[in-house]
């Protein structure tokens, strides 16, 4: 594979990083200042935006707009990845085994105490013992008002039932979202511009994509349940048929017709070169749309992003330092060892966002959450690659994969 997600891997070497790459943080926090804006200035934009959905027993399920932005994120990153390269991904168990080991049976775990003892122990005097959050009743359930569910109890505001919950368990709910979905897009752009091998990671693209689709919904019920939130399964699984499994057939099934009729040349030269800017073109408009939605929020609660921020930033921190010292110790090249310490890190806040927005609504504290994982996911990514950038002189070049 000579393509990442950002094109062709010996070009960058040759002509430096392209357009996009080179100003992508300055991208990143122009559109995030420009959705902020919106939101603050222009509330009944976001209103709208967020009135664009598929809509299934009286509850958006499916934000139209978002959805749009992220299949057009997802789909070049999809269709890129040869799935034979999974087959054989499968004869050098080491970098494929620590990636799967570190996303699974690791993060999901850590993020949850992580965010339990910051949020429920050291901040939880500062976001407020008896401050509360108005979360949608889980899909399917109709309680009568002053029943308890979990933690919470089931109240009436403005004519609807909500359950009221402690806010600190619902920002930790939307922390569990964050800890439960490793990058399947992002993380290639993470990888291009570490240097690291870019078919590694299109191969842990395609092995995360497909294990999201059922260990997505299990971890998140089960981290759910523990965090005493309810957990509707069929918005979990929805959204990762709509935000995931959707842009995974297309890019199957795409390639296929692609190289069947035009040809590997054509489509490596010609097809994937048009798409080389649109995942981040998407990203970036994502960006927007989401934070347009916060930006009430952000602009008057302050602090209370800081509070969410310091446990997401400590994972992150922590998960790539164990991949990338466990790649060491296993004596993986650093070409495969930087794109695996990556895809441990980084997150997928998009399907995390939309997941928490279905599951306790827009205005609650777990869809807060989720977009301050946006907040700080571009800029600590970044300082990740730089170390990694800066390490590659820990790694034997000779190392074995």
């Amino acid at each position: 594979m000579t393509d990442s997600c950002a094109g062709n891997s010996g070009a960058t070497e040759g002509k430096g990083l392209g357009f996009f790459e080179r100003y992508l943080t300055l991208w990143v926090i122009i559109c995030i200042a420009i959705g902020i804006a919106l939101g603050a200035m222009a509330p009944g934009v976001a209103q709208s935006l967020d009135g664009m959905a598929i809509w299934v027993d009286g509850a958006p399920i499916v934000s139209i707009p978002i959805a749009i932005c992220l299949f057009f994120m997802m789909y070049p990153i999809m269709v890129k990845i040869d799935f034979a390269e999974v087959v054989k991904a499968g004869k050098s168990m080491k970098p494929v085994g620590l990636t799967l080991v570190i996303n699974w049976l690791i993060k999901p775990f850590t993020m949850y105490g992580i965010a339990l003892f910051f949020l429920g122990t050291v901040f939880y005097n500062f976001i407020g013992p008896d401050a509360m959050d108005l979360v949608k009743m889980p899909f399917g359930l109709d309680l009568p008002v002053g029943e308890h569910y979990g933690s919470g109890s089931v109240v009436l505001h403005d004519g609807v039932k909500m359950l009221e919950v402690p806010l600190w368990r619902s920002y930790l709910a939307g922390c569990i979202l964050l800890g439960i979905a490793p990058c399947t897009a992002m993380v290639l752009v993470w990888g291009h511009l570490a240097r690291g091998n870019d078919g590694h990671t299109l191969v842990m693209v395609a092995v995360n994509s497909l294990a999201m689709l059922v260990l997505y919904g299990l971890l998140g019920g089960y981290l759910l349940g523990v965090g005493q939130l309810p957990v509707p399964w069929q918005a979990l699984l929805l959204s990762i048929g709509v935000y995931v499994a959707l842009p995974l057939v297309a890019g199957y099934l795409s390639r296929r017709l692609i190289l069947a009729k035009m040809g590997k040349q054509w489509f490596e030269e010609k097809f994937l070169h048009v798409l080389s800017p649109i995942t981040i073109i998407a990203l970036l408009a994502t960006l927007v749309i989401l934070f347009s939605f916060k930006g009430e929020v952000i602009l008057g609660n302050p602090l209370t992003i800081v509070w969410i921020a310091i446990p997401l930033f400590l994972q992150t921190v922590l998960i790539f330092a164990l991949g990338y010292v466990a790649a060491k110790a296993m004596k993986l090249s650093y070409r495969d060892a930087a794109p695996s310490a990556m895809i441990g890190a980084s997150n997928h806040f998009e399907v995390a966002i939309a997941t928490a927005t279905m599951l306790f609504g827009l205005s609650s504290g777990a869809a807060l959450a989720t977009v301050v994982g946006v907040l700080i996911e571009v800029p600590v990514m970044l300082m990740l690659v730089r170390i990694c950038t800066k390490t590659q002189g820990w790694f034997s070049p000779a190392a074995e994969s």
